[in-house]
């Protein structure tokens, strides 16, 4: 497979830790870093100040985070890129990931101990229905 490596974040230190592992393998297999933010809402605000008007969304908030996300992730000879997925974020990720034939998804295993696994976790998500490798980071003990 030659596709990008696929990563989630959500402005959290345990994404932030997936992260660099997805940029490690990124390195160390030749192959471009794909970093997204999921968002679920379609909430947007239009504020306006005299004649100048700015619209912010929850897609927005998504791309800001995915954008600084990718740019502490930048290792020489790594193509980075960054995008905001609409839908929860194991379904965002998946769709990513379909979007570019990713060659893997690289999730946090946040939630996949305790009441957080009876209820579903986002490495558990993915893990079943992936159309890649999935690689989980251990970034919670």
């Amino acid at each position: 497979m030659t596709g990008p490596i696929i990563v989630g974040v959500d402005g959290s230190v345990t994404a932030g830790k997936a992260a660099e592992a997805a940029r490690d393998l990124a390195v160390a297999l030749r192959a471009p870093l794909h970093v997204v933010c999921a968002f679920e809402g379609n909430r947007t605000e239009v504020v306006g100040s005299g004649s100048d008007t700015w619209i912010h969304s929850d897609a927005d908030t998504a791309l800001g985070i995915a954008k600084n996300a990718a740019a502490k992730l930048a290792a020489p000879g790594l193509t980075t890129t960054y995008a905001a997925g609409r839908g929860r974020p194991a379904d965002a990720l998946i769709a990513e990931a379909e979007l570019h034939s990713a060659r893997m998804i690289v999730v946090g295993n946040r939630r996949m101990q305790g009441l957080g696994r009876v209820l579903g976790s986002v490495a558990n998500a993915v893990a079943h229905a992936a159309p890649c490798d999935v690689y989980i980071v251990k970034t919670v003990d």
